[in-house]
């Protein structure tokens, strides 16, 4: 006898034998035994999760001729009809391949004829949404209204594609994916029967790459029988052609610790030895999931399915950084990912989303940039520098007007003896603009040489950055046709201000709309560098419109995010 694959030689006998999808099993266990099965199911969800197998249990279990609560005897003469594949009352049609509506046509004609053995001809249509509209239509009435004798289970995994009509003749069954857990304690299952050396750390493994799928993972476990000796988890990794995960970690430590360098050869490296880099880009976002749930979950061991070893490297490293730093990395491989799908050349863009993710706020990491690059770099320091650096300059003004009022307390003349003792009091209060040079001085000078605050500059670059704008947005950019721009530094809030000029009044309520504000300040970064206010105003040349209160018709033309 011929060797037969594992997946086929374990499909369920019956019911109980399902794994993972028990709130489908008992439903159809419990309508079977009070005879109340419907004329037409839908089975849906991911490959490999039961569809099938639960289809042809469903088939076997209304044609037994002494069914168990429910359950095929597997005795009778039509059970063992069925799993000799005999049963000619039982279609299986693959509609991937019998698309057409005359292939609906002649299943409808075939429909009106009695059993041949059992009590019901049954039709299992896999791959449902592969259909023709024709065909869906061809198959509408008999599906709604078939003869008493028949009955329908349709199975598919895009149920988003099929149409309403047909959604609404049948009883939808959703299969959920497997937990990795009873994948891994069926697969223990079936390698102490079959005899294959299976430990649970290579079971568990197994279990996660096949994501839920029960058939990919006993395909798995026959494709790794053949290895020699004991199948551990990194004889698995080696017989599936992904070595074990430590360059996850390597990366990821490589990343936190700013070092570009050690990010590129890793990635070099991977690459020589035929990882895709897409798939590393997936393995990246999983495994910066699993540290994200170490590092803001208190007990995460039941939430993250790995070996015992690979949790306690995963919380070592979790440690290392805060979860605001695990969440930029995961959006930049997410980026990294979508990228590669249409990239010609994945190596570049891993290598591209590491140095992204160094150069990220929250990058670089401490002491890796010297002290006289760090005002050069300001506007891609990360949010807390900046914080600290207001929080530092507001202590350094409290502090010097503390001292203002002592000095000014000490320094004050002193009344002569027949003067009224209140009278010399009036003259202190001018005194305290003369601090506010002293205080200014405290605020850290603004990014690449700004001047000072109120100093207006031009802005040569903003062709370009209107060209930048008209590629990410080109029906808001068309607004900014005739429009000129300038700039000033706002050193009370440490950011610039664009001063937007145009004679088009539907400037200022565009950039109110959805993102438009937000693509203008992205170009405006990309080609400056630097993080933007955007106040519109008309022409400089235009006469001022007359407002009632000239602070709120600032604030109408002020759009300000922060």
């Amino acid at each position: 006898m011929s060797y037969q694959v594992l997946y086929r030689k374990w499909r369920s006998g019956n019911f109980a034998e399902v794994v993972g999808q028990q709130h489908i099993t008992d439903t159809l266990r419990h309508a079977l035994e009070k005879g109340q099965t419907a004329h037409a199911y839908l089975f849906t969800g991911p490959r490999g999760t039961g569809k099938t197998s639960c289809a042809r249990l469903l088939a076997k279990a209304v044609n037994c001729l002494a069914p168990i609560h429910g359950e095929p005897c597997n005795a009778c003469e039509n059970c063992r009809i069925f799993d000799e594949g005999s049963m000619l009352d039982v279609l299986e049609i693959d509609a991937a391949s019998n698309t057409g509506v005359d292939n609906i046509r002649d299943l409808r004609d075939a429909a009106n004829y009695l059993p041949a053995i059992g009590k019901y001809r049954v039709y299992i249509i896999d791959e449902v949404h592969m259909l023709s509209t024709g065909a869906f239509n061809a198959l509408l009435k008999t599906l709604e209204e078939p003869p008493p004798h028949v009955l329908f289970v349709l199975a598919t995994t895009e149920v988003h594609k099929l149409p309403s009509t047909i959604l609404s003749r049948c009883q939808r069954f959703d299969f959920h994916r497997i937990t990795a857990q009873d994948i891994a304690a069926h697969l223990t299952r079936v390698a102490a029967s079959e005899q294959i050396p299976l430990t649970p750390e290579a079971a568990l493994f197994i279990a996660k790459t096949a994501d839920g799928g029960m058939r990919d993972a006993l395909s798995l476990l026959d494709r790794c029988r053949t290895i020699d000796g004991e199948l551990t988890e990194t004889a698995v990794a080696k017989a599936l052609g992904t070595a074990d995960k430590s360059y996850l970690f390597r990366l990821t430590d490589a990343l936190l610790a700013g070092d570009a360098a050690a990010c590129l050869e890793l990635i070099r490296d991977l690459h020589a030895n035929a990882l895709d880099m897409e798939r590393l880009g997936l393995e990246m976002m999983n495994h910066l999931r699993d540290l994200l749930l170490f590092a803001t979950v208190k007990d995460a061991d039941s939430l993250v399915t790995a070996a015992g070893d690979t949790i306690a490297l995963l919380k070592t490293q979790s440690a290392k950084a805060r979860p605001e730093r695990i969440l930029s990395l995961m959006t930049v491989m997410e980026d990294a990912a979508a990228n590669m799908k249409y990239s010609s050349n994945r190596r570049m863009e891993m290598e591209l989303a590491c140095v992204k993710a160094i150069a990220a706020p929250g990058g670089q990491a401490p002491g890796a940039a010297p002290s006289g690059q760090v005002a050069a770099a300001a506007p891609h320091q990360q949010r807390e520098q900046e914080l600290e650096r207001r929080i530092a300059a507001l202590e350094g003004r409290l502090a010097q007007l503390s001292a203002h009022g002592s000095s000014t307390g000490v320094q004050r003349p002193a009344a002569p003896a027949a003067a009224p003792p209140a009278a010399p009091a009036a003259p202190a209060a001018p005194a305290a603009p003369a601090a506010a040079p002293q205080a200014a001085a405290a605020v850290p000078p603004p990014p690449g040489g700004a001047p000072a605050t109120g100093e207006t500059l031009p802005m040569p670059e903003w062709p370009q950055i209107l060209e930048q704008f008209k590629a990410a947005n080109r029906p808001a950019s068309s607004v900014l046709t005739d429009s000129t721009a300038e700039r000033t530094y706002d050193s009370t809030r440490w950011d610039w201000i664009v001063h937007i000029y145009s004679s088009n009044k539907g400037v200022r309520d565009t950039l109110k709309q959805g993102r438009n504000a937000d693509d203008l300040k992205n170009a405006i970064r990309a080609v400056t560098g630097l993080q933007v206010r955007l106040h519109p105003h008309p022409p400089k040349n235009a006469a001022p419109e007359a407002k009632p209160d000239s602070l709120a018709g600032m604030a109408a033309w002020q759009i300000t995010h922060t």
